[in-house]
């Protein structure tokens, strides 16, 4: 959908935050009936909370926005494929899709590693739509792990002179 397209580049303007706070660069999006309601960027570093990834910063913006928990009726966008505890907090907010770009090879659980979303016996069902803008979207994530190696090693040929 075009319209996937247009909340992806927002989701990525999330996770260019990100990446200037020195945090992971991945963002999330929360949109309902075509407009944004919550967005968010990784920022487990910074706040010293592991719970908080892009997703969990946007459902959570999102819950207080709307004063529920529950999300009916939202699509959350994400630039990288959440993981399980992202995956888990999306289903209890019974979203009713999950759009991201980049596949996650390694912590994926809407099925690189895992499919929580295919479980028939959960008690609800969200949509996942994976692959939108994946290049993008894995080309900041690749640009920020390339920029991060070619510091350490920079640092490490300091401390050697």
């Amino acid at each position: 959908m075009a319209s996937d397209d247009v909340y992806m580049r927002l989701a990525l303007e999330q996770a260019q935050q990100a990446w200037d706070l020195g945090e992971v660069p991945v963002g999330a999006v929360v949109v309902r009936d075509g407009e944004v309601i919550a967005v968010g960027c990784n920022q487990p570093i910074g706040s010293h909370d592991p719970t908080a990834h892009a997703e969990i910063v946007a459902l959570r913006a999102a819950a207080e926005k709307l004063g529920n928990y529950r999300l009916p009726g939202c699509e959350l966008y994400v630039t990288l494929e959440p993981c399980v505890m992202c995956s888990g907090a999306m289903m209890h907010a019974r979203l009713a899709r999950v759009v991201y770009g980049a596949a996650d090879p390694k912590t994926g659980a809407c099925g690189s590693v895992v499919n929580l979303f295919g479980q028939e016996r959960l008690n609800h069902h969200t949509g996942v739509t994976g692959g939108v803008l994946a290049d993008a979207c894995g080309a900041m994530l690749k640009g920020f792990f390339a920029a991060r190696r070619a510091a350490a090693r920079s640092a490490k040929d300091a401390t050697q002179l």
